[in-house]
């Protein structure tokens, strides 16, 4: 048999607009994935979700730009998403899904004091499990992964890197466009070129409304 895993990447209150470093289209991404859980979540043998969960008390390695200096929004940012805080909560549409679905969305945390972008860095919260090894694992039936979709925020930081890491462990990873948002839009043509190279497809979500 061979089973299937959605990655919701980061879709928290911090990446949609309002927040401190918020993704154009974040709000209407964490809609479009709670209708596409809604309506294909069934097709899923195991749906993560994950959050940024840095610390408040330091610059989480680096992560967090240091005043005076200005965050350069490739490698140092804005303080966001610091643990315990409504910032790093999920954003609504993803929190009311959460609420629906139970046990069947398993929460990851990452960058517990580190810089963290691919999801694989992150433990799931209620198994402990660690992210690459469930990736790098035979799923439990026996079988093999048939499809990781990988979907979130942001599309160009850590969708990529969650969806490259994926990939590297030899499973087939799609990565569903239209339920992603990116940082920089001028390096989107680029990014699909180097995802393709890797083997992650670059797909449309079947079947959702406008």
């Amino acid at each position: 048999m061979s089973s299937r895993m959605l990655i919701i990447v980061d879709v928290q209150n911090d990446f949609c607009e309002g927040g401190a470093l918020g993704v154009d289209g974040g709000a209407e991404v964490a809609r479009r994935i709670a209708e596409h859980v809604r309506v294909h979540g069934a097709g899923y043998d195991r749906i993560l979700a994950s959050q940024d969960w840095h610390r408040g008390d330091t610059d989480n390695g680096g992560h967090f730009a240091v005043p005076p200096a200005e965050p350069d929004f490739a490698e140092t940012w804005p303080v966001h998403c610091v643990a315990e805080t409504e910032g790093a909560a999920l954003h609504p549409e993803v929190a009311a899904l959460a609420e629906e679905l139970g046990e069947r969305l398993e929460i990851v945390r990452k960058g517990q004091g580190v810089p963290s972008y691919s999801v694989l860095e992150g433990k799931v919260v209620a198994t402990g499990e660690q992210v690459d090894q469930l990736i790098a694992a035979v799923p439990t039936d026996g079988g093999t992964w048939e499809r990781i979709d990988v979907v979130g925020l942001a599309y160009d930081f850590c969708v990529r890197a969650t969806a490259l890491g994926a990939a590297e462990s030899g499973a087939p990873v799609r990565v569903l466009r239209d339920l992603t948002a990116a940082v920089h839009s001028a390096g989107i043509p680029a990014l699909a070129d180097e995802l393709s190279t890797a083997g992650v497809e670059v797909v449309m979500s079947p079947g959702l409304t406008a």
